[in-house]
């Protein structure tokens, strides 16, 4: 390949007319059709208008490295050795060939980079000198609008781009928000719902994002007084600061605890805009953490009876053996005298009882015994239990339903303190009960979790108030009148439950009953533990 002057021309043909060939090309270029199309277009207009044997337009492919031809549908595609050298071309950029015919490349820049090569063979050598220049000024018109279609289509493809991006970053954050295992939404500062997600949707009250969205809040939340509400939003957005409240709700049939927290949303990093409003159930975590607490003020009460309890023994046997001893003396005083001092002495010596059960509940409490334990049948334990129970004097006056579960996994138990803990759940039962009622006890495995088995024990008495149920399980606490309990019974209950690595549940509702459920883990295997 070398570099030559254009011969010059002999006036073979009439010279092409330029203006002509550039309208039709300006009109392609006007058309707003595809790139393609339009460059196809010029290019069976230069080879129609200037007679031109062949005529191609390549373009810069997408990678850069190489060239892809744009010609007329009429006109042969060239083939490798054209790509070839197009590329010899952009290496050393000779304009002339006259290997055989006669070939005019023309480059086009967008700035100093290529973009692309026009090129055509002349048929007349006659014309070469007309016809190049009249291809020099299409390319050089070609170019510009090359490059503004290229930097278009680089704009559409980085906007599209964008937009796919803004659109997946839209989608990732609502589906965070639905994912959230609680209720949210947001309000503006006209009161008016602009997000709720998925949790506030499902449910027994869930409602639809499309029946809410751009609604008044207060019209959706209408279970809650309009003026407190309206108060709540009014203080963040007054002050920018979280608010968190905890309320107790009954409106699922169950007493439910839940957390809701109000929080300021700056939409342009300037004023308060928006406040989004999360509500979360906490009961669960309500009572594990009455559990926790509970276990920490059993173990310090445990810690201080051990101790008294060991300084009252001492004084309790002294009283009891001076009760004795004036017992063995009442021959020796007149008939009228001894009446009312063995009065007295059983006043003394029943009382005296009474605290020693006292004493001994509390050593128990405090310094549990560790009990051997074996694989045993949870049925057969309530069994036991509801034989002994039937000999209780209160037990002739309700109604006894049994569902004890088949086929049940055994469990890792001492049978004599197990039994002592659903006695005492039993006799607490009936206690409740005013005249009739009944007392349901179930067994079976917990449908929660295949590894537990439960006992529930479900009276229809007069249930347990609200403020008492944090207190049941503490020592001394009884709800029962003066004399007819200790208030240690279920603290010993909830100490062996917790030797037996269980856990005790309880749900009541005043005038409608309690339900207690003793969960115990299955024994994976023989036991045989001292």
């Amino acid at each position: 390949m070398s570099e030559s002057n254009p011969p010059s021309s002999a006036g073979a043909r009439a010279t092409p007319s330029a203006l002509t060939t550039l309208a039709d090309v300006a009109t392609f270029l006007q058309a707003g059709i595809g790139s393609e199309e339009v460059l196809s277009g010029v290019v069976g207009a230069l080879r129609r208008d200037l007679d031109l044997e062949d005529c191609c337009i390549w373009l810069k492919d997408q990678t850069g490295t190489g060239y892809r031809p744009i010609v007329a549908a009429e006109t042969e595609v060239p083939g490798d050795a054209r790509l070839e050298a197009v590329s010899a071309w952009m290496e050393d950029q000779s304009l002339w060939d006259r290997a055989g015919d006669v070939h005019v490349r023309l480059p086009l820049f967008s700035g100093s980079e290529p973009i692309g090569l026009l090129e055509a063979t002349i048929r007349d050598e006659a014309l070469i000198e007309v016809e190049s220049r009249i291809l020099s000024i299409v390319a050089n018109i070609l170019a510009p609008w090359l490059a503004s279609v290229e930097l278009s289509e680089d704009l559409a493809a980085e906007v599209a781009y964008r937009t796919r991006e803004t659109e997946f970053q839209r989608l990732f954050t609502s589906k965070i928000i639905d994912s959230l295992p609680v209720g949210l939404y947001v309000i503006d500062r006209d009161y008016r719902i602009q997000a709720w997600n998925r949790k506030r949707e499902v449910g027994v009250r869930g409602v639809s994002r499309d029946d809410v969205l751009g609604r008044e809040v207060f019209d959706v939340m209408s279970r809650q007084p309009r003026d407190l509400l309206k108060k709540e939003f009014d203080s963040v957005f007054a002050t920018g600061e979280m608010e968190q409240m905890e309320i107790e709700s009954t409106a699922f049939g169950e007493l439910r605890h839940y957390r809701i927290s109000k929080i300021p949303m700056r939409l342009y990093e300037d004023e308060i805009t928006h406040v989004i409003t999360i509500g979360e159930d906490i009961t669960e975590w309500r009572s594990i953490q009455q559990q926790i607490s509970q276990t920490e003020k059993l173990a310090a009460i445990g810690q201080l009876a051990a101790g008294v309890m060991h300084e009252i023994n001492n004084p309790l046997a002294t009283i009891g053996a001076c009760s004795e001893a004036l017992t063995l003396r009442l021959e020796d005083l007149p008939p009228s005298a001894g009446s009312g001092f063995e009065e007295y002495l059983r006043i003394i010596t029943s009382e005296l009882d009474r605290c020693q059960d006292i004493v001994d509940g509390l050593l128990d409490f405090s310094n549990p015994k560790a009990q051997a334990k074996r694989s045993a049948s949870i049925n057969g334990i309530v069994e036991d239990a509801l034989f002994l129970v039937k000999h209780h004097d209160r037990f002739r006056r309700i109604h006894l339903v049994r569902r004890l579960g088949e086929s049940l996994p055994e469990i890792a138990a001492n049978p004599k303190q197990l039994i002592q803990v659903f006695l005492a759940l039993m006799i607490n039962a009936i206690d409740s009960l005013e005249q009739e009622g009944t007392l349901t006890v179930t067994t079976g495995p917990n449908p929660d979790r295949s590894d537990e088995v439960v006992v529930e024990f479900a009276d229809t008495g007069e249930g347990i108030k609200r403020e008492d149920l944090s207190k049941i399980f503490e020592p001394f606490f009884t709800t029962k009148g003066p004399g007819r309990g200790s208030g240690l019974g279920l603290s010993i209950c909830y100490g062996i439950v917790q030797q037996h690595r269980g856990r005790i549940v309880v749900d009541s509702q005043p005038g409608r009953g309690s339900t207690f459920r003793v969960f115990f883990p299955v024994a994976d295997g023989p036991v045989e533990e001292s």
